[in-house]
């Protein structure tokens, strides 16, 4: 079981062996991880705790990773993003760097890049600890149509 003062990385794949797998690295490296299987789950959950790092697939059914990033950009704080995606795509990768994401792998991709992109993410992060924790009320997430 991870530590629970471990950083915590958020993970939204709508395919659960890119999940299960993803889960099992950053977990071996130390980090907690929530995994989530569609980007709403993933904004409910945004808007009840803080999150300083997820990893999106640009390519899902309901919405993409890049639609996913445009929410998040109106976010504040906003996290680091990191995309993962199994087709290579330079149009997808120049917007979703333009837009701010950290780094952009295609899978299969090396383990070790993709942790030292996690860590430099992380580490990255303007923390205040005076912060309180990022929350937008659920009637905030039904007005903009994200429930």
């Amino acid at each position: 079981m991870s530590d629970s003062n471990a950083p915590q990385v958020c993970l939204v794949d709508d395919d659960s062996s890119v999940r299960k797998s993803l889960a099992r690295v950053l977990e071996s490296a130390g980090y907690r991880v929530n995994a989530f299987d569609e980007p709403q789950t993933f904004l409910e959950y945004l808007a009840r705790h803080r999150v300083l790092l997820v990893v999106l697939d640009v390519w899902m059914e309901r919405m993409s990773g890049m639609e996913l990033l445009a929410h998040l950009c109106a976010w504040s704080p906003r996290p680091q993003v990191i995309f993962i995606t199994g087709h290579e795509d330079h149009a997808a990768e120049a917007t979703v760097r333009q837009a701010g994401a950290f780094a952009f792998f295609i899978k299969p991709f090396d383990n070790a890049e993709f942790l030292a992109a996690v860590g430099a993410a992380l580490n990255n992060q303007s923390l205040d600890p005076g912060d309180a924790a990022s929350s937008i009320p659920t009637a905030d997430l039904e007005a903009r149509g994200l429930l």
